[in-house]
């Protein structure tokens, strides 16, 4: 069996490079950022949105599957690293990084992809799916695995996380990314 070699994207090594400097540690992983890659390949004319910019490492997954006719835009509340992320995309117009709240994105939607990292996510997950395009697929990370259903985190249903696994305009799944974490994946019904 041959197994591919996994290349990084210069960009994630930029962006890595950034949160390194400023003590930034809430970055994607790779295991993350191979799926954020993926998801953007598959919406090749796509409007790919982002919430939670951070140092860009996630925005350079992203980027590293987006489509020559695809735009990418992505929110941080934090100006420096705004701007820090910005200067690792000076070069391609496709990428936007706004700086501020997350509902800034709203201007931008629909999403065909949406990464939801940062803003949204836990405040307003309803606002959140109401971002997506009719078939727009939802990434959200940082959760628990849970042999259980409903799912439960810290011995309590997750609510969150089921909200999300059983919202009606959405077909959605958990995904192991690590033996510790996983992300829910979700497609707006058409």
């Amino acid at each position: 069996m041959i197994v591919a070699e996994r290349v990084v994207p210069p960009r994630v090594v930029a962006a890595e490079r950034v949160a390194s400097e400023v003590g930034f540690k809430r970055s994607c992983s790779p295991e993350v950022g191979r799926l954020l890659r993926l998801a953007a390949a598959a919406k090749p004319y796509g409007i790919i949105a982002e919430s939670g910019t951070g140092s860009g490492v996630g925005t350079a997954w992203l980027h590293s599957g987006l489509g020559a006719d695809a735009v990418l835009v992505t929110v941080e509340r934090d100006e420096d690293l705004a701007r820090r992320a910005a200067d690792v995309f000076t070069d391609d117009d496709r990428v936007s990084v706004l700086t501020g709240d997350w509902r800034l994105l709203e201007r931008h939607a629909p999403f065909d992809v949406f990464f939801c990292d940062g803003g949204g996510k836990r405040e307003d997950p309803e606002g959140v799916v109401e971002l997506l395009a009719p078939g727009g697929v939802l990434i959200l990370d940082d959760f628990t695995p849970s042999p259980h259903w409903p799912p439960r985190f810290c011995g309590e249903v997750d609510e969150l996380r089921l909200f999300y696994l059983t919202h009606p305009a959405l077909d959605a799944t958990e995904v192991l990314t690590t033996p510790t974490s996983s992300v829910v994946v979700a497609a707006r019904r058409l």
